[in-house]
């Protein structure tokens, strides 16, 4: 009563709030293990792949590498294996003890990841509208939506806008790793399913065209219902909002654990067996 009175946060309120804040940090915990082991995925698969001399569409799911030569290959791997960079170190980017402490770090970093995140995006796009080689009809909204998102955080961080800066960041970031999200969901959705399910071949099934939309949407509107709780000052919209935070975690847990399981590990298993 007294806090209430003076103005002061109940401790019903501040608890709402450490429970926003951990599932914030949950999600990113989750996140850069994801992240982490995407990047290596991507570098054994087509990086190693290389090196020793192996064939990369006998390990590559994707059917671009098959399906491609010259100048379109280079475009494919220049849409790839910048991936890399984005997934190892693109998450550093979200750390606010990284960005007080590390400015220069911090700045230029975000420079490489949003031109990176541009280049994927646009070599993206030539590669569905140009060659036809695409898995999901949310790819063109997605990549369309990654020059909107880096412009817009570009143009803030050059008008000393952070905190609008901060936000457009933050949706650049979940935009560029759409092609990620999507695998968290696919795999995550064939586990709690135990096989596909309203999935096809040629991944243009129904539950195909919804999750190459929601991979990024609704991390994005997650993302929004975040900084809204934030803000507020009721403790059961806080809650709410952690809540919310919470299932995106354990959504990107699933995701995470399934893509392990059934994609990256079997096929680095396959490349590390023919060495």
């Amino acid at each position: 009563m007294f806090t209430s009175v003076l103005g002061l946060p109940s401790a019903t309120l501040h608890n709402a709030k450490k429970a926003l804040d951990i599932s914030v940090k949950s999600w990113f915990a989750i996140a850069l293990a994801g992240q982490w082991a995407f990047a290596f995925y991507v570098f054994a698969i087509y990086a190693l792949t290389m090196v020793f001399g192996f064939d990369v569409a006998e390990f590559s799911p994707a059917p671009g590498v098959k399906n491609t030569e010259g100048f379109d290959r280079l475009v494919l791997f220049a849409h790839i294996l910048p991936s890399i960079y984005l997934s190892l170190f693109g998450i550093f980017q979200l750390v606010p003890s990284i960005r007080n402490r590390f400015k220069g770090f911090h700045s230029w970093n975000g420079r490489l990841f949003l031109v990176l995140g541009m280049s994927g995006a646009l070599t993206g796009l030539y590669l569905q509208w140009v060659k036809g080689l695409t898995f999901s009809q949310g790819v063109t909204l997605n990549g369309l939506l990654i020059l909107v998102a880096v412009g817009f955080a570009w143009y803030h961080a050059v008008n000393k806008r952070f905190d609008l800066h901060m936000r457009w960041a933050i949706h650049s970031f979940i935009l560029i790793n759409g092609v990620w999200s999507f695998r968290l969901y696919l795999m995550g959705w064939y586990l709690v399913n135990q096989g596909p399910n309203g999935n096809t071949q040629n991944v243009d099934g129904p539950m195909d065209i919804f999750l190459s939309f929601a991979c990024y949407l609704l991390p994005m509107a997650i993302v929004e219902i975040y900084f809204w709780a934030k803000k507020q000052s009721s403790s059961s919209t806080v809650w709410s909002g952690a809540a919310v935070m919470t299932g995106g975690a354990v959504i990107t847990l699933i995701g995470v654990g399934a893509a392990i399981m059934l994609m990256w590990a079997p096929r680095i298993g396959k490349l590390l067996g023919a060495i």
